[in-house]
């Protein structure tokens, strides 16, 4: 099954602030970049799947226009960022350090308060490959808009890439990538 990945364009934030699921404005204007992005995806009648936050549902509902598709867009909340918690839209310098410091260090693995872990993350996202795309999608296309973390989740099970190691993979705003998933069992 091909999957095309696409990021959401840029959002209104500072640079120096934490956001993962706040639900953020997308930066004026989009519509060019929405047609770019669009024409990197040649696809006849994809199942689209995408977070439920406005910065991505705001192009699936372009791209699902712009298709003609006559399915439904799938909203999934298991497609959102990771939840940062008490630490949403809070300046990355006003967070504790020592709090701060103990999710940089092992951020696989620990939970930001309030918040979830990359591993939580990893693993909503497996359940949704495992329980709703590659059940539903045996032999279709599918487009996934949603964030860069969750991008990152699916290139690491896909390229079997540590887990630790995933804020190495770079994936821009509105980056389009395709690949390939088939019935495979991965682990972080």
């Amino acid at each position: 099954m091909e999957v095309y990945l696409i990021r959401h364009t840029e959002a209104i934030v500072d640079k120096d602030v934490c956001y993962g699921q706040s639900d953020l404005v997308l930066k004026t204007p989009f519509i060019e970049e929405f047609n770019r992005i669009i024409n990197q995806v040649k696809v006849e009648q994809p199942q689209i799947y995408s977070s439920p936050l406005s910065r991505c549902s705001i192009l699936a509902n372009y791209f699902h226009q712009d298709n003609k598709c006559h399915n439904h867009i799938k909203y999934d909340d298991r497609l959102k960022e990771l939840n940062f918690g008490q630490w949403e839209l809070k300046k990355w310098d006003e967070i504790e350090p020592r709090l701060l410091n103990e999710w940089m260090n092992d951020f696989v693995n620990h939970t930001v308060p309030g918040g979830e872990s990359f591993i939580q993350l990893y693993l909503r996202i497996n359940d949704f490959i495992e329980t709703t795309l590659l059940k539903e999608q045996r032999k279709r296309q599918a487009i996934i808009i949603t964030h860069a973390g969750v991008i990152r989740c699916f290139l690491c099970r896909k390229q079997n890439i540590p887990l630790k190691d995933a804020f190495s993979l770079q994936v821009n705003y509105g980056s389009v990538l395709k690949i390939r998933f088939d019935k495979q069992k991965y682990f972080p």
